[in-house]
């Protein structure tokens, strides 16, 4: 799987934070900063906000000034709920009756203060959650931390700071978060699932062009995304045109691969946006950069980097084991001369790290060592499940394929439709049955929030409150087997359609601990299909017809989608293969893709 920041993927998305913007900083480090979505709540004639460079932390200065002019006595009277500042998340806060939620800020004022904090309606009218902070010593910046259990329900919720007292309030890095995140990792529950579900092999992250930035000012830079979440400055995504506070650092994304039980692939920039570039001559820095965060990643706790993860509640090593030098550079100028540099100094400190090139050999050598490629495939329907033979010629001899992107594009596309899973199922049958020249792949992009379609199209869609799967992301559950299973040897009869791609594993259930023998085919054409299924050197009674089953992943048409509204009108549909033998005629049906999944008494050691 590919997690990039895209569409909202992390921030606003998989990263349970529901404050958008938390320290003020979206404006970058002058000031007056852009406070958006920040805003004032109540009569503008009664409060003054604007920000200053007064934040204790160094790292991000900038904080909110919030000047109130009425009090609760005297000649200018506050309304009797207060006036101050909200915040509506990343397009409505969802929050649920019966959660608990913390909420944490930083506070500063010269006189004590009385702050209502709460969740409230998107137009402010029904109060969800509310507590009072009352302190009399802040003079000094403050943490101040509330939990608010929600009383009501809300997708479009806001956090709402209140006061009906006068005097000037500084606020800095206001965060709320669900207490019931994955293993209170920070991870929203639903999506996690969604992923977990897929049990993917491995996490390949940040990115994707946000790795690389527009300019190299706004590149993923890891050290600036670890340690305490307050201290973190956040950047710009130039790439996608959104601030992101960087709660999803490197730590996070390695977190994520292991509660997913799947290998990290860190992708990290060599010195190249996609429009400026650091010169070989000047890029050891660089280079030390990607040594320090392997460091962080594996190191020994006592280690510069080590500790820094062992303080943020890791000791243990992160199980990273494959880094990717750069995203999609391989024709920039500097890359090659950058590439040798990271490689050497990397495989001389870390010699068992698997190095991944961003340049192609599926046709030709690479002219520099590396131990596996990168490879996107990216088009319209019809290029992207032709491109399933992509590597029926590839030589078996030199590092293997890392096909890292593939995806659907354009019109074909749509938002999401079964057109595009079915060219994509092609696609991942013809690398399947080339496994011994492809050594993993990844639909990409993963997320979209609805509200911020950036790229299309994407597995997984959702907004505050609700997700459902694309028919990319339910064709790809037909593959989730395929990790550790064998492949077996399978032809397509000389006179099959082209329009036909199949491949066979045998693979062990992890629910029941049985054998079971999978055909994938899939029918991208127009028209029904009677197949004739053989299977050769099998005893016909080694396979069980009870217990066998067929799936279909079909529709109405070809470009039927997903909704919130019809989450499951394309998904796989299961169902008894009563014909189950060593011998099958079976109908495919148009644009369909199928499994048949044969129940066998054959043990691994009996197929070898």
């Amino acid at each position: 799987m590919v997690l990039q920041e895209i569409n909202h993927a992390g921030a606003g998305g998989l990263w349970a934070e529901l404050v958008s913007n938390r320290g003020f900083e979206a404006g970058g480090e002058s000031i007056p900063s852009n406070i958006y979505p920040w805003s004032i709540l109540g009569d503008e004639s009664l409060l003054i906000v604007s920000t200053d460079r007064s934040s204790c932390f160094e790292r991000n200065k900038v904080a909110l000034r919030m000047e109130v002019l009425c009090d609760n006595e005297g000649p200018i009277i506050c309304p009797a709920e207060g006036v101050g500042i909200y915040n509506p998340g990343y397009w409505g806060m969802n929050i649920e009756q019966q959660k608990t939620y913390r909420v944490l800020m930083y506070v500063r004022s010269s006189e004590s203060v009385n702050i209502t904090v709460s969740f409230t309606g998107s137009n402010g009218a029904r109060t969800l959650a509310t507590s009072n902070i009352v302190s009399s010593d802040v003079s000094n910046w403050t943490m101040i931390e509330v939990l608010l259990e929600a009383a009501g329900s809300d997708p479009n919720s806001r956090l709402q700071l209140m006061t009906t007292r006068k005097g000037v309030i500084w606020f800095d890095q206001v965060s709320a978060m669900p207490l019931d995140t994955f293993k209170g990792h920070g991870f929203r529950q639903d999506l996690f699932q969604m992923l977990a579900d897929l049990r993917p092999r491995f996490i390949r992250f940040p990115g994707g062009s946000y790795v690389e930035g527009e300019w190299l000012r706004n590149s993923f830079q890891w050290k600036v995304t670890v340690g305490p979440w307050e201290e973190r400055p956040g950047h710009f995504n130039d790439v996608w045109q959104y601030w992101t506070d960087d709660g999803l650092g490197l730590f996070e994304f390695l977190q994520l691969a292991e509660d997913l039980g799947s290998l990290p692939i860190w992708v990290f920039n060599t010195g190249i946006s996609l429009n400026d570039q650091i010169d070989t001559t000047r890029i050891l820095p660089f280079v030390q950069e990607i040594l320090d965060g392997i460091e962080f990643a594996r190191g020994d706790p006592n280690s510069t980097w080590g500790y820094v993860r062992a303080a943020m509640g890791h000791p243990e090593p992160f199980n990273l084991r494959h880094v990717a030098i750069g995203n999609q550079d391989c024709g920039k100028t500097n890359y090659h001369g950058n590439y040798h540099k990271f490689y050497s100094a990397i495989k001389n400190a870390y010699p068992d790290i698997n190095v991944i090139s961003n340049c192609d050999a599926s046709s030709t050598p690479l002219d520099h060592p590396a131990d596996f490629y990168d490879f996107h495939v990216y088009g319209d329907a019809n290029y992207v499940f032709a491109s399933a033979r992509n590597f029926d010629r590839t030589a078996r001899l030199g590092p293997k394929a890392f096909v890292s992107e593939y995806a659907v594009t354009g019109k074909d596309a749509g938002n999401g439709n079964l057109l595009a899973a079915l060219a994509q199922a092609g696609l991942l049958v013809g690398l399947e049955r080339n496994s011994d020249a492809v050594e993993m792949a990844s639909n990409a992009p993963l997320f979209v929030n609805v509200n911020d379609r950036r790229f299309n199209p994407d597995a997984i869609v959702f907004d505050s409150s609700k997700v459902y799967g694309t028919p990319s992301y339910w064709m790809q559950t037909f593959f989730k087997e395929s990790n550790g299973a064998m492949l077996l040897n399978s032809t397509l009869g000389a006179k099959t359609s082209a329009s036909l791609a199949a491949s066979a594993i045998l693979w062990k259930s992890s629910d029941d601990g049985r054998q079971y023998l999978r055909i994938k085919v899939v029918n991208f054409g127009s028209s029904t299909v009677n197949l004739k299924i053989t299977i050769d050197n099998l005893d016909s009674n080694l396979i069980q017809a009870i217990g066998s089953t067929q799936t279909i992943l079909k529709s109405s048409s070809l470009m039927d989608e997903n909704s919130f509204k019809e989450p499951h009108k394309v998904i796989p549909v299961q169902s008894p293969l009563k014909a189950a033998g060593k011998s099958m005629a079976v109908l495919l049906y148009p644009h369909t893709f199928t499994s048949f999944d044969l129940l066998t008494l054959l043990t691994m050691s009996q197929a070898i």
